[in-house]
């Protein structure tokens, strides 16, 4: 661990000498070749800000697991030098070089987080997410962790060892998008312009999510989905949208689309233990859960809450899931009140103006209201 321990801290060290760089604004992410849908609102928001004079971002967007070893250092050099002197820093997910050094208290970090609501257990509450040989706090440098709702917040503080007093309730960057309705227009288009053979068909998004971990995951329930797919009548159209850890080991999804923009076309969501299930509660429509493997994954990785209080129909095998699919809708009508209660509990914080209350904790916006109660 020379670079976490001793290369990344003394770039850090040297270059923070000089004086922090008002209004210089940092995105940076390690997962992703281009800018990801959890920061596109932020930095959509801040740009404006930057265009009005008020600030300047500049982006550090990398797969860090496709590059060369080269290629990456020189990002990660790169990265910690402007680390070293920057305002105010974004990202969306696990971000070592953010927590490689001791962050000077001039520099505002803002983790946005890329998932809502409470389903599996993270980052120190389970084995699969810290590398067993990490020293150190890789959440210690955050300013602020941004979350979906009030019961959310003393969970990540045991799991990212973090104070409370670190992490709003202020709703997530990202779902402001799904109260846009422009945006849910322009997804219905673009979908039904590359597969025009769904029109007129309810459509059934399967998006799941991975077992194991994004260097050898697995998939669960494949076999199932296609077997109901072809029980269930033509007035049916199946998405399969695996997880991209998944489709990185050999595709599987049968849309190339992503999952976010799936979901204002979708009738039916069918999941299991992904975190999606609480960005489409904002849409308020039917969804399935389906978790053959539901033991196995409680007694593996496991739950922050009870699975089996989610308000939906919950489905193991084939023919339970075809028959919960046909029946989705009813329902749904008949569980309406502990639909909507499920919702508030858990992205209730989440009503479209998230990302100005993110902007105004932080000091970048005009807004400055404190985190929604």
């Amino acid at each position: 661990m020379f670079l976490q321990n001793v290369l990344l801290p003394v770039i850090y060290g040297w270059f923070s000498r000089a004086p922090v760089q008002k209004g210089l604004v940092l995105f940076a992410d390690a997962h992703h070749e281009e800018l990801p849908f959890s920061m596109r609102r932020m930095y959509e928001a801040v740009s404006e800000l930057e265009t009005a004079g008020q600030c300047r971002t500049e982006l550090f967007i990398s797969d860090f697991g496709r590059m060369p070893f080269g290629e990456m250092l020189r990002a990660l050099l790169c990265f910690m030098k402007r680390y070293a002197v920057a305002e105010y820093v974004f990202i969306c997910d696990y971000y070592l070089p953010v927590a490689s050094c001791r962050k000077r208290p001039e520099t505002t970090v803002v983790q946005l987080w890329h998932s809502c609501g409470l389903m599996k257990k993270i980052a120190y509450d389970t084995g699969e997410d810290i590398p067993k040989n990490y020293r150190g706090n890789m959440f210690g440098n955050y300013t602020y962790l941004t979350l979906s709702a009030e019961i959310c917040v003393p969970v990540h503080a045991q799991a990212l060892r973090l104070s409370e007093s670190h992490i709003r309730a202020t709703g997530v960057s990202r779902t402001d998008y799904y109260f846009d309705q422009t945006w849910n227009d322009t997804c219905r288009k673009h979908f039904f312009e590359q597969y025009p053979e769904a029109r007129g068909k309810r459509i059934a998004l399967w998006a799941p999510t991975f077992r194991g971990n994004a260097a050898a995951p697995r998939l669960e329930g494949q076999k199932q989905i296609l077997e109901a797919a072809k029980e269930l009548s033509p007035d049916w159209y199946i998405i399969i949208k695996a997880h991209p850890h998944v489709d990185a080991h050999g595709r599987v999804s049968n849309c190339t689309i992503p999952t976010e923009e799936l979901l204002a076309v979708t009738d039916v969501l069918i999941t299991d233990y992904s975190s999606v299930l609480f960005d489409y509660l904002l849409y308020e429509k039917p969804a399935v859960l389906f978790a053959p493997d539901l033991q196995e994954y409680e007694d593996g990785r496991g739950f922050y809450l009870n699975y089996l209080s989610i308000p939906f129909q919950l489905a193991d095998t084939r023919q339970e899931l075809t028959e919960a699919i046909r029946s989705s809708s009813v329902w749904n009508a008949e569980h309406k009140k502990e639909i909507q209660e499920f919702r508030e509990q858990y992205v209730g914080a989440c009503d479209g103006r998230a990302t100005q209350r993110i902007l105004g904790l932080a000091g970048l916006g005009e807004e400055t209201t404190q985190s929604k109660n």
